[in-house]
């Protein structure tokens, strides 16, 4: 995970002049002086999770640069804004390589609560663009992450096109998501050659993130799709309470956390036995967009919300018994000599028990994005896990596809990615692509 690291000598925390940082010379101050213990205080709590480089809450800086990019294992932000790109027709593998590098520095400014460019939004020209859109002047850091990933598409195209001679760079394991049972997929909300991840405690700073990555792509990649989300569905720290989703149960209780070191290196990230050597320290997202049925399900009854999930709706214990962190005693029964927790339970069904020991690492948000036609609102979770090998994600999935909730599930988007290693000092996401 990215350590807390000083700035670099001539980087703009050393000179005010190469850019204006958002918190201002008051914010600063402050992030130098009280902050720093509290960022101490926060490392000492959440060890290894990507530690904020200084301060806490709304003043949290992460490093973008590390062994492992940010915004996989570091405490999951309340806000998200993800976004999908495709490159132009006709980009050439050199303008693949500088746009990495373009969003590598961009991304390393932003998450230090810094504005883009040496400009910034109001520094440069008044008869030229600004190099920093502006939306996040005087606010802080706010915790932004920002992870970058490469889609199958990237490699090869779906008629086998090397549009940049990367094709047998290509990860084994970076595969197209096979069908599974009841997907209803949107192909404009679906794939794409890079993602891009920005999530942070203050929504205005992660969609100025990916505002700005996408200026910065201007005529060399375009926005295939994004998704906004709020109120993240998995606690990835066991500094952080189990957040509910949209159905109003407690979500990821049983998560794999920050803190369990070994059970992290055996299930998210990609070794030296799995390689490629390019992607070791790296991992491999997946990105659904799961529609929820929101009017069906307030119309269940609780008990019978109880027994499709698995858990309680207010402690989140499981039905087997016992409190939140109670394990699931899955052979369990009940009065009637029925199991405890039903067969088609999401829980029994998600259990590591019947998924040869798998456990994915979750991220996902909630998100309601109006309504539609029918006056229903289009609401639900963007699904994110990341696992060292996407087969991971397809059993258990396929293992679901017994779960009762799918009754009020639709699956629309669906997209998988691989998330290189962090960046040295000096270097740009994917270098180890190109080498």
């Amino acid at each position: 995970m990215p350590e807390p690291v000083p700035p670099a000598p001539g980087s703009s925390a050393d000179d005010p002049g190469r850019g204006i940082s958002r918190r201002g010379l008051l914010g600063l101050a402050a992030a130098g002086g009280v902050g720093a213990v509290a960022g101490i205080a926060a490392g000492a709590a959440v060890v290894g999770a990507g530690r904020p480089e200084s301060g806490s809450g709304a003043a949290a800086r992460y490093d973008f640069y590390g062994p492992h990019q940010a915004g996989i294992t570091t405490p999951a932000q309340d806000r998200l804004h993800f976004a999908a790109f495709d490159l132009a027709a006709g980009a050439t593998r050199d303008e693949l390589a500088s746009l990495l590098a373009d969003w590598t520095d961009a991304a390393a400014r932003m998450t230090q609560g810094l504005e883009v460019g040496e400009t910034g939004a109001v520094g440069g020209s008044p008869y030229a663009p600004p190099q920093d859109t502006g939306e996040a002047l005087g606010l802080p850091a706010s915790g932004l992450t920002i992870t970058f990933g490469f889609g199958p598409s990237l490699f090869e195209t779906a008629d086998g096109v090397d549009r940049f001679g990367i094709a047998d760079r290509r990860p084994p394991a970076l595969q197209a998501l096979p069908r599974f049972t009841g997907d209803a997929l949107v192909p404009e909300r679906s794939g794409g050659d890079l993602c891009v991840q920005a999530c942070a405690d203050d929504p205005q700073v992660a969609v100025h993130a990916i505002r700005n990555l996408s200026r910065i792509a201007f005529g060399r990649a375009s926005l295939r799709w994004s998704q906004l989300g709020f109120g993240r569905t998995s606690s990835t720290s066991t500094s952080q309470v189990t957040p509910r989703n949209l159905f109003g149960f407690k979500d990821g209780t049983a998560n794999l956390k920050a803190e369990e070191r070994s059970a992290v290196d055996e299930h998210v990230w990609v070794s030296d036995a799995d390689g490629p050597a390019w992607m070791v320290g790296g991992s491999y997202l997946v990105a659904r967009r799961i529609r929820m049925i929101i009017e069906s399900w307030d119309r269940v009854q609780l008990s019978e919300q109880e027994d499709l999930v698995g858990r309680t709706k207010g402690e989140g214990g499981p039905m087997s018994g016992g409190a939140e962190f109670t394990a699931l005693n899955l052979s369990a029964t009940a009065a009637d000599g029925s199991p405890a927790i039903a067969r088609n339970a999401h829980v029994r069904l998600a259990h590591p028990d019947l998924n040869d020991g798998i456990r994915l690492l979750r991220r996902g948000y909630n998100f309601v994005d109006g309504n539609d036609a029918l006056g229903r609102l289009d609401a639900g979770l963007f699904f994110l896990s990341f696992q060292k090998d996407p087969a991971r994600f397809v059993t258990v999935q396929r293992s679901l596809a017994r779960d009762g909730l799918n009754e009020y599930l639709k699956h629309v988007g669906s997209a998988v990615f691989a998330i290189p290693p962090g960046a040295a000092e000096g270097g740009s996401i994917g270098d180890g692509l190109f080498a």
